[in-house]
């Protein structure tokens, strides 16, 4: 049976799945937004910093869907899950889901809201910060 974190981080990406990022009524007012990897990392507080670091990153895709693979609950607040990125870079036209792009998210939930979310582009090292062990099926699928 799913627990409510659970179900509140499916319900976040079952908007997420259509590309629909506009939402915010999951988050805690003092979120911490962080993109951990990637690019370009960052670390953003509270629901507008979080929707500033949302924007700057989604500004350089168009069609960006992020469809969870496996959703597990680590403990009483922290929920991970292991997402397929499909996107087509602005510039290049580049699609990322012809790169197997494979991610994570951390979210830290605490009286039904969101209180951290951390994203990362590569999966080892969010098992890692998760303090999970790195397995070769469960980092290359899920």
């Amino acid at each position: 049976m799913a627990s409510t974190n659970v179900d509140l981080v499916r319900s976040i990406y079952a908007a997420w799945e259509r590309g629909d990022y506009s939402s915010v009524t999951w988050a805690d007012p003092e979120i911490e937004f962080v993109i951990a990897d990637g690019p370009e990392p960052g670390r953003w507080t509270g629901l507008a910093g979080m929707s500033k670091g949302f924007r700057e990153f989604l500004s350089a895709w168009s069609d960006h869907r992020a469809i969870p693979e496996q959703i597990r609950e680590l403990d009483d607040e922290r929920v991970l899950v292991l997402v397929n990125v499909v996107a087509r870079g602005k510039a290049s036209e580049m699609q990322l889901g012809q790169m197997h792009a494979k991610g994570a998210s951390m979210f830290s939930v605490r009286d039904g809201k969101v209180t951290r979310l951390a994203c990362y582009f590569g999966r080892e090292r969010a098992l890692g910060d998760s303090g999970l062990a790195i397995e070769t099926d469960t980092a290359g699928s899920a």
